[in-house]
């Protein structure tokens, strides 16, 4: 599945591509917001993490820069945590951009993108969480209209090799949210 949006491409995660995702996420700043990625980031787990397949109801994009495929970071949907006993149409959503990229706004139009391609999918509901220490992550999923739920919960990050606070929000996917005209385009 491919997406393009005003300035990105977002495309699907090739085996090839683990020179740009290591040189975008090899970076402790990036890598600590993250509950899965590990610290140091090596080459094997850049490796690792772009030949891991990918189902089509819970897709992983590459987020490239339209105009020179400069790689941006990566988003992508999945179901959420086990724990949380979530009905079927729940998906939680995910994304790192590169320190060189961060402040230009390309975290909220790929995740429009993808709230988008969610709701095409008839995912009815999106979870999206962030560390407490990372309130720059909070402000892009308020821009997407993402709304807290009111709980702080702990969630391991394996970069910082512990438990973290971080804080849920949520949103309802739906034609009266705007979806359809972004699918439409």
């Amino acid at each position: 599945m491919f997406h393009r949006s005003e300035r990105l491409l977002l495309r699907p995660v090739w085996p090839e591509d683990w020179r740009g995702v290591l040189a975008g996420i090899a970076d402790e700043g990036v890598v600590r917001n993250l509950a899965r990625a590990p610290w140091p980031y090596s080459e094997a787990d850049a490796r690792q993490f772009t030949a891991m397949p990918i189902d089509p109801f819970f897709p992983r994009f590459l987020m490239t820069r339209a105009r020179d495929a400069a790689v941006v970071g990566c988003i992508g949907i999945d179901p959420p945590p086990a724990e949380d006993g979530e009905d079927r149409g729940t998906v939680e959503l995910g994304y790192w951009v590169a320190r060189p990229f961060w402040g230009q706004g390309f975290a909220t139009e790929a995740g429009a993108a993808v709230l988008a391609i969610a709701a095409m999918l008839g995912h009815s509901r999106v979870l999206g969480s962030h560390f407490l220490d990372n309130p720059a992550s909070g402000a892009v999923l308020a821009k997407l209209g993402f709304e807290p739920t009111g709980r702080m919960l702990e969630r391991h990050s394996c970069a910082r090799g512990a438990k973290a606070t971080t804080v849920e929000y949520a949103r309802a996917l739906g034609l009266a949210s705007g979806e359809q005209a972004l699918v439409a385009a």
